[in-house]
Parts: C-alpha cells; sequence; structure tokens
C-alpha cells in the first residue's frame, strides 16, 4: 500500500496544546477580554474626579451632617450606606446602636463606635467619611450674586466664602459687617464690638484694602455660625440734559466728582444749559434736599475746581430751550427714581 505523502497525512494533534482542553480556551478569552479592556479605558479620556469627602480627623461633626462608615470584618452592615447625624446630634448605626455625635470630632466619633462595636468584632477598626457637609453654615446676605447659607467645612477666609456666594455683585459697597457668636470668640479686627445684647462680636472689614492688598490682614478666617452681610453701594444720580440719565453706584470709589459723573453719563446733550446745572443734597433733619448752583461751564472750561459729589446726590442738567431752570424737588426726585437702575 502506498503511503501518503507527509502534507497530505491527518494530524492527529493540535497545532497549540491551549485550544485542546476547554480550560486553555477559557483562559485565552480572559486573556483577550483584559486586553480589550485595558486597551478602552486607555483610549477614553480621564473623567473629572469626584469631590474628595472629608476625613480629617479633627472635623468636628455637627447636627444634619451625613457619614459614611466602613468596619473591617463588617462590611456588610454598612457598605453602600450613608448615616445622617439628626437635630438632636445623634446617630443610629447598626450594632453600634444610638450614639451622640455632635461635638465629637472624627477621630473621637471613630473611637466612640469601635467601643461599642468591641462586643462583635476583636479589635475592631472604624473609619468615619463625611460625604455631606451640613453643619458648618455661614450666611451670606447682601450685594453677593448668591447669597445664602454656604457650607464651609472648616475655617476659611472671608474672600474665599464670598467667593462660595458667587462674588460681589457690582453694585456691592465697599463695607462687609461681620457678626459672630462670643461663644467663638471675639472678631480680630481692631474695630471688633460687641453687641446690645452682650451675645455677639461685630465687626466691619473695608473691602478696598483688601482687594488692593493694603491690609490682608482684615481677610480674616470665617467660622461656622458667622453671618457676613455685603454693603451696597451708595448711589449718585445724573439727570436731566446727559446723554444716559441713570444711577451709578460708588462700588469701591469714596467718592465721584461731577465731571465723572457726566462721563459716566455719557456726557452731556447740545442742548444741556451748562451754567444753570444743580446738585440735589439731601441733609438730615430737613424734609426736602438742598439745591447747590453749580457751573459746569466754569468746571469744563478748567477755570473752577470740580465739585465732589456725595452718596444720594442728585447732579441735574437742565434744558437751554426751557423756559425755567429750576424743578421743584419732588420732581428732582421723581425723575431719579424713572432714571435710577438701584
Amino acid at each position: 500500500m502506498t503511503a501518503l505523502p507527509s502534507s497530505r497525512r491527518p494530524r492527529s494533534a493540535p497545532l497549540d496544546p491551549r485550544f485542546a482542553n476547554p480550560l486553555g480556551k477559557n483562559l485565552m478569552r480572559y486573556l483577550i477580554c483584559l486586553c480589550f479592556l485595558a486597551a478602552t479605558t486607555m483610549a477614553q479620556p480621564p473623567a473629572a474626579p469626584a469631590p474628595a469627602p472629608a476625613s480629617a480627623p479633627g472635623y468636628v461633626l455637627g447636627a444634619g451632617d451625613q457619614v459614611s462608615l466602613a468596619v473591617e470584618n463588617l462590611p456588610d452592615e454598612f457598605a453602600t450606606r450613608t448615616f445622617r447625624i439628626d437635630l438632636g446630634g445623634d446617630i443610629n448605626l447598626p450594632l453600634a446602636g444610638r450614639l451622640h455625635a455632635a461635638g465629637l470630632t472624627l477621630g473621637e466619633f471613630e473611637s466612640q463606635i469601635e467601643q461599642r462595636l468591641v462586643r462583635y468584632v476583636k479589635d475592631p477598626q472604624a473609619v468615619v467619611t463625611i460625604t455631606e457637609f451640613n453643619s458648618q453654615g455661614v450666611s451670606v446676605l447682601g450685594a453677593v450674586n448668591n447669597a445664602g447659607v454656604k457650607q464651609i467645612a472648616g475655617s476659611k477666609s472671608l474672600f474665599e466664602v464670598l467667593s462660595l456666594a458667587g462674588g460681589l455683585r457690582p453694585d456691592a459697597g465697599n463695607t462687609i459687617k461681620i457678626t459672630r457668636n462670643l461663644d467663638q470668640g471675639p472678631i480680630p479686627l481692631p474695630d471688633a464690638k460687641s453687641d446690645p445684647t452682650g451675645q455677639f462680636s461685630v465687626a466691619s472689614v473695608d473691602v478696598k484694602a483688601i482687594l488692593n492688598a493694603t491690609d490682608p490682614a482684615q481677610n480674616i478666617a470665617i467660622l461656622p455660625g458667622d453671618i457676613i452681610s455685603v454693603s451696597k453701594a451708595d448711589v449718585i444720580y445724573a439727570v436731566g440734559s446727559v446723554t444716559k440719565p441713570g444711577g451709578f453706584p460708588l462700588n469701591q470709589d469714596v467718592n465721584l466728582s461731577a465731571l465723572q459723573v457726566l462721563s459716566l453719563a455719557g456726557g452731556l446733550t447740545q442742548t444741556a444749559a451748562l451754567e444753570k446745572a444743580q446738585i440735589l443734597r439731601t441733609v438730615p433733619g430737613t424734609s426736602e434736599p438742598t439745591q447747590i448752583a453749580v457751573n459746569l461751564k466754569r468746571i469744563m472750561a478748567g477755570k473752577s475746581p470740580d465739585i465732589p459729589l456725595q452718596p444720594n446726590d442728585i447732579l441735574f442738567v437742565p434744558n437751554s430751550a426751557a423756559k425755567t431752570f429750576t424743578y421743584k424737588a419732588i420732581d428732582i426726585l421723581g425723575l431719579a427714581a424713572v432714571y435710577g437702575r438701584f
């Protein structure tokens, strides 16, 4: 019988022994899947990291804070669960029962839990992580973009808290008032005073001094429970024969002059009676504003000094085509109310 050529002989064994049994096939499939997953993960852009929960041992817990808990050898009791401290400062935990958590640091709270769990686990190791801060509130009021209660999760500087409130509005003034419960000590500023009730320390901060770095010490640390009130800027009005009548906030400026306000108002119209302008100024104790004559023509020609205006002043420039150059005080105030933006 003629033997078959070697190229046509039937093969009695597979080319690769890894494919000779199901175990080898499964191993190869597993390795291929791992390579595919690794390549897919590397191809995707990294996700933005989530804010890390706080776990500093020195953090002081309070009512409303929410925590998660991990205990070695007890994973099923606490995994994927969160627990909130109630208004009374207590918290209910599996196995450990009801504990008073408010006023304890994270380290102290972990020790309390471990003492309760020692009956179930030998040498328990508890790790507490804060998932929500709700007890470190600071109230931010006034001329900020997002007023309300802000959680600071520990001490932050004044400007850091203002940033949490969206920053200052364009009409913010130059004064920030801070009120603090005296239980936390007086505010560390030279002008800090106790209120008439003796319960609070009150102080003011000059925004301009901080922004210009002339007195960075005023950017003090803010504590939970503080109240921050940002004043609204005083306004000076320009009405009458100006291009853009309205109210203009002083912001961090101490004052504005007559010419500066005219510039903010877009300048004068062609029919403006420069030499007949008036400043209406409210004087405490009087029922009607005081009228002060202003010759803008001489000021603009450099023959008279510019006049500084005071908060709430109304600069009125009459129309030269009008039969009279004066208005009743009530009419001027009405014009300011119409044109003013604040």
